[in-house]
């Protein structure tokens, strides 16, 4: 039964919180598999800790491996990613905290592998030849921050005695392991992959004032007679116009990477003449941007899989279509699918698999994010495990998928109509438009389930979650629309948005709002100066001065706002938020972290003082204990609850204005 409509679309009643939308923004981050079974990391908002869980088919049961103390999670790149490694003993992992790898035995406890306070370790791979670990060290020196692949002895608890008996008066060093660099000398590096034979190592690396999705290169180092690696030869990415991720050995030692030097990140091969060749396929992007490390999105299946003829060359794939996930079997050979898998489900990654099973992590745009078991001979699901997100299916707002004209250009973005079982809308009402805008600025949106969007769905809002160009999973040419326009083409699109849905009588135009985190944030507040179609605005630690985030950001990011909007400082300060603030007349409410070292306080505190100067209403919330991306609980739901206060007083201001 629909209750009497008494409350506008925008202010819809929900028996599902703020808090419990909070609750159902646990993440599931990484996934592996070995013998002793299946491996993910799970973010809990509530206690703002990542901890390693294990699921085992023969007790059917899920047991959570890090004990209380410990948090799997690197940040390496700040980002982070690959933060743990399985090994014949145990798990290796990055710990949250400090920063350093501790190694876990299947039935033990943490034991420290690096005290090395200035560094950080992460994408860790087991090296079973010489019995250690080859990682990315990222060094934070006085001036400047150094990364390198380095080699770590697993198994030096006897050499640490040893050293300790003999050298009892030298207790100056600060790590008990001998550790050997491998690389040194690039801007950054990724991916460290090693051979099933173990004789070969190949590894992703770039250049400053590169990014990994702009220009990257693929390279591989011989194993020699002394365990020692030759110098690497490049195998791939060399041309300027191309990046190469995910680099992966099959099983007869040969080289696969994901190269976009055809327009797509697609799969390449070596061939035994040494060149590096392309698999004719399907032609859209297998990834996105690899803004986190330890991403895997192909496999090479051997021997026959679904009767396949001899002269087949299967692999599990899974790809982008139209923002929409995809997996399947796919028969490079043949160039054809040859097994749709988990179709309902729309994005999936981090593949691996066992000789029964192919196991993703997957998103659902109605279910929580989960862990799936796909029989490898039926296609059959089995979800080994699944986040709870406590709506039910008639609550559940889905997405369709939209394109519109921008600026000559085909923009994409999905659309989420208010959905609540209790209400509808009436026949002349329109719903309140929120447009969301995701961070990177080289990232994506995805037809997931996200908390975030069905709580404004819930309370009778449209939400616009949009792929502005410059957005992954749509190939590298729209990817690269943002190189030097960020502040115009994605500002362009946003407006393009509001008018296209505006002019389909699918919103109320007279209460549009835009939101947007980091980068996005960046961009709600440019929108707002160049049109007045917004009532409202929020910013959750969005960019508001380029120039001043280019002096205090981090190595990763240090040229990034070069590629995005030119080096010269009249092209920062022209598309500074900062600079624009005389055409900005729409209220904004800002949320900051007090830890932010990427869009530190001071910032926002100068955008929000510049506005109130200039008489536009400003609500500015700062959370001192919150870095660049907020992960308590309690704030998450609180920040909802301002949010839509904010909004609403707006809304009702305007109504009374214009009555």
């Amino acid at each position: 039964m629909h209750k009497p409509h008494t409350e506008a679309a925008g202010a819809w009643r929900s028996d599902w919180s703020a808090a419990q939308a909070a609750a159902a923004g646990r993440e599931i981050n990484e996934l592996k598999v070995a013998p002793q079974g299946v491996f993910w990391t799970e973010t809990d908002p509530h206690t703002a800790r990542t901890l390693l869980y294990c699921y085992q088919h023969s007790s059917q049961s899920t047991a959570v491996v890090t004990p209380a103390g410990f948090s799997v999670r690197s940040r390496v790149y700040e980002y982070g990613g690959a933060s743990f490694c399985l090994t014949e003993q145990g798990v290796v992992f990055s710990n949250e905290a400090d920063q350093q790898l501790y190694f876990q035995a299947w039935q033990g406890a943490p034991q420290p592998l690096t005290q090395r306070p200035q560094c950080r370790y992460a994408d860790v791979q087991f090296d079973g030849l010489t019995q250690s670990l080859i990682a990315i060290e990222e060094e934070h020196q006085a001036q400047t921050v150094v990364h390198r692949l380095v080699s770590i002895p697993l198994n030096t608890q006897t050499q640490t005695q040893t050293q300790t008996q003999t050298q009892a008066q030298a207790q100056t060093s600060t790590t008990p392991h001998v550790i050997t660099v491998i690389n040194q000398g690039s801007d950054f590096y990724a991916a460290p992959r090693l051979s099933p034979d173990g004789q070969r190592l190949a590894w992703i690396e770039w250049q400053r004032p590169d990014q990994p999705w702009t220009h990257s290169r693929l390279l591989c180092a011989q194993r020699q007679a002394d365990l020692t690696w030759s110098l690497p030869m490049y195998m791939g990415g060399t041309e300027e116009e191309a990046s190469v991720q995910q680099p992966l050995f099959d099983a007869a030692n040969r080289l696969h990477a994901l190269n976009d030097q055809h327009g797509y990140w697609q799969l390449w091969r070596e061939q035994t003449s040494g060149c590096f060749e392309p698999l004719a396929g399907i032609a859209a992007d297998y990834t996105g941007a690899p803004w986190q490390l330890g991403g895997c999105n192909y496999l090479a299946l051997e021997g026959l899989q679904g009767g396949l003829a001899l002269n087949s060359e299967p692999y599990l794939i899974s790809w982008l279509q139209d923002g929409r996930g995809h997996l399947a079997v796919y028969d490079f050979a043949q160039q054809r699918i040859v097994q749709t898998l988990a179709a309902d489900y729309s994005r999936l990654r981090h593949l691996a698999l066992d000789e029964q099973f192919f196991y993703c992590i997957a998103e659902h745009a109605a279910q929580g994010r989960a862990v799936l078991a796909i029989a490898r001979d039926s296609g059959s699901v089995q979800v080994l495990h699944q986040l709870e997100i406590g709506l039910t299916a008639a609550d559940i707002s889905t997405p369709c998928s939209l394109y519109f004209d921008s600026a000559g250009q085909r923009v994409h973005s999905f659309f989420y109509p208010p959905c609540n079982r209790h209400y509808r809308l009436t026949a002349d009402e329109r719903p309140p438009l929120l447009v969301f805008l995701h961070g990177g600025p080289t990232s994506a949106c995805y037809p997931v389930f996200d908390a975030r969007i069905q709580f404004w769905t819930q309370r009778g809002f449209a939400v616009a979650d949009l792929n502005y160009r410059g957005s992954t999973g749509f190939g590298r040419a729209y990817r690269q629309h943002l190189h030097q326009q960020w502040g115009v083409a994605e500002v362009e699109d946003i407006c393009a948005l509001v008018q296209h849905l505006i002019a389909q009588d699918a919103v109320d135009p007279k209460h549009v709002c835009v939101r947007g985190a980091s980068a996005g944030g960046y961009s709600a507040l440019l929108a707002i100066a160049a049109s007045d179609d917004f009532a409202a605005a929020a910013s959750l630690y969005g960019v508001s001065d380029p120039q001043a985030l280019r002096q205090v950001t981090h190595k990763f990011e240090a040229d990034y706002l070069d590629w995005l909007l030119g080096s010269s400082d009249a092209e920062l300060q022209a598309r500074a938020p900062l600079e624009q603030v005389a055409q900005m007349h729409t209220p904004v409410i800002f949320f900051q972290g007090g830890r932010d070292v990427v869009v530190v306080p001071e910032q926002t505190q100068v955008m929000v003082a510049a506005l109130r100067e200039q008489g536009v209403p400003v609500d500015y919330h700062l959370y001192p204990d919150e870095g660049h991306g907020f992960r308590q609980a309690q704030h998450l739901a609180e920040i909802l609850e301002l949010e839509l206060g904010f909004y609403q007083r707006v809304f009702e201001q305007r109504s009374t204005h214009l009555a």
